[in-house]
């Protein structure tokens, strides 16, 4: 599994989404897809230099069956 914390002065904001299942509360973060890899950020942390969580493919593959319920 291949994971980078990285700034996002390289990414573009406009391309950033948040989940439908995102609530009001603001306890969210926002995804990017880029060149095979997602990005992961916090949504209410939006400076240019923010964390930035880079994950291959794979290892966003592996996050999503982990958090996503089996008998949704």
């Amino acid at each position: 599994m291949t994971t980078e914390i990285t700034s996002t002065a390289d990414h573009d904001r406009s391309e950033w989404f948040k989940s439908s299942y995102s609530n009001a509360g603001g306890s969210c973060v926002e995804t990017r897809f880029v060149s095979g890899a997602a990005f992961v950020r916090d949504s209410k942390d939006r400076r240019a230099d923010s964390p930035v969580i880079a994950l291959s493919s794979t290892a966003w593959t592996c996050f999503l069956d982990t958090v996503t319920p089996t008998d949704a």
